[in-house]
């Protein structure tokens, strides 16, 4: 696939997941790359804006037996920004979709 049409919804993917569970850096890697082929380390530099951003925060948790992990949460503003940008990629996608399959072309 086109490295083009991921690299601007990796950010809004990772908020998506964020805001159904909290999950530590490599547990979200994992998670998003099992869907979306992306490669190693895409997602820290994205974690790391979005925690600049306050879009996300981090807590550090030793529920695993080992060293503790630093797991991330969705904010308040991450969500809003979540619902808001999610609404928009919707209305974005159905409508090339609908480009691409000729619907309303003569409109």
């Amino acid at each position: 696939m086109n490295i083009q049409y991921k690299k601007g919804v990796i950010e809004l993917c990772i908020l998506s997941v964020l805001s159904k569970k909290d999950m530590y850096g490599y547990e979200l890697s994992e998670y998003i790359s099992k869907k979306i082929d992306i490669s190693d380390g895409t997602v820290y530099p994205i974690l790391r804006k979005l925690k600049a951003d306050g879009l996300v925060k981090t807590y550090l948790s030793e529920e695993s037996g080992g060293p503790p992990r630093k797991y991330y949460s969705i904010t308040q503003t991450g969500l809003d920004n979540f619902k808001r940008d999610s609404a928009e990629w919707i209305s974005f996608t159905e409508t090339v979709n609908n480009m691409i399959k000729g619907v309303d072309y003569n409109d």
